[in-house]
């Protein structure tokens, strides 16, 4: 299962108290305060993990604390530290504070790490307060309590190359014959119900990451059909392949689909519509492809590759222009 959302509670450890102690040993009369401080309570990070892909590693839990400091001791000796909390996200993973809805971080490459919650500073014991004018302090601090707070993650794929169309379009298909992905395949609508990434192996030139996006339908943009709990996943991608059914044997046209699909990405993103983009007019072995795919050249103005993903017929034409399009945004 795909989880690109999720909320955390997270918890700062405590501070630790810190003491109040004098010196008692034999042959030393009133010795002075020796109250050491409280240790530092730990705090919880967020880091981001190449290895892994999707928010759904998180366990239902009231709360992710960090460890409590220690109480400080006799003879000077300060508590022990609270041990850090370090969960690790997906790359691309976006933290929100829930209360403000201020973004702590764009986790975007791996390593990227993030507090999300500082824990409490440790008291301070009766020697830090011994003075010339008072030697014996029985004063002393309990420890701070740890940032508490609610989290927010949304998770946006991290991607070369999006593949955008309509229900049926043939993206699952085109993704398996460029890639080692198996996104599941069917003859009917909304077949992909989550996002599916792949790498297409370039040879001697860097690969590239494609992601297959669920089908998208008018209204989108405002929700309808799977709509923009997918769309954002569209935002990260470099390069956007338009896969269009060149001969649908029901619904619109391929001129009327592109035209679908272009003012979803319009109404959504003013800055994504305007991102490179590539056509991929799929399943050129059906009847009726060649006259259509005139058709869409004649009123289109973004490049058009006609493909079949099914007998693989101009895949590597389109893998070279898809390459060539990453090369030129990075």
């Amino acid at each position: 299962m795909f989880i690109d959302q999720a909320s955390l509670r997270v918890l700062g450890g405590k501070g630790g108290n810190g003491c109040c102690s004098f010196r008692r040993e034999k042959y030393i009369e009133r010795g002075g305060p020796d109250g050491g401080n409280g240790g530092h309570g730990g705090s919880v990070f967020l880091r981001a993990n190449a290895n892994m892909a999707t928010l759904l590693d998180f366990p239902p839990r009231p709360v992710y604390a960090a460890g409590n400091g220690g109480k400080g001791g006799s003879v000077n000796c300060t508590g022990k530290n609270g041990q850090d909390l370090t969960l690790d996200v997906p790359p691309g993973t976006i933290v929100r504070d829930a209360a403000t809805g201020l973004v702590l971080r764009d986790l975007v490459e791996p390593g990227d790490i993030v507090c999300v919650a500082r824990g409490g500073k440790g008291g301070f014991g009766n020697k830090h307060f011994a003075t010339s004018v008072n030697r014996a302090p029985r004063q002393w601090e309990k420890g701070q309590a740890g940032e508490e707070r609610t989290a927010d993650l949304e998770l946006k794929l991290i991607a070369d190359v999006g593949l955008v169309g309509l229900p049926n379009a043939g993206k699952s298909s085109l993704l398996s014959r460029v890639s080692a992905a198996h996104p599941k395949i069917a003859a009917y609508p909304f077949t992909t119900l989550e996002p599916q990434l792949g790498i297409a192996d370039m040879g001697d030139a860097r690969p590239i990451v494609i992601a297959d996006l669920p089908g998208l339908i008018e209204g989108a943009h405002a929700g309808h059909g799977l709509g923009d709990e997918f769309l954002r996943h569209i935002e990260r991608t470099r390069v956007i392949c338009h896969v269009v059914d060149i001969a649908p044997l029901a619904g619109p046209d391929p001129v009327s689909a592109y035209r679908t699909i272009r003012e979803e990405l319009q109404l959504y993103s003013r800055e994504l519509a305007r991102r490179r983009h590539i056509i991929a007019a799929n399943k050129m072995d059906l009847t009726d492809a060649e006259k259509n795919l005139r058709a869409l050249k004649r009123a289109v103005r973004a490049p058009v590759f006609p493909i079949s993903a099914v007998t693989g017929t101009g895949l590597s034409r389109l893998l070279r222009a898809l390459a060539k399009e990453v090369a030129a945004c990075s």
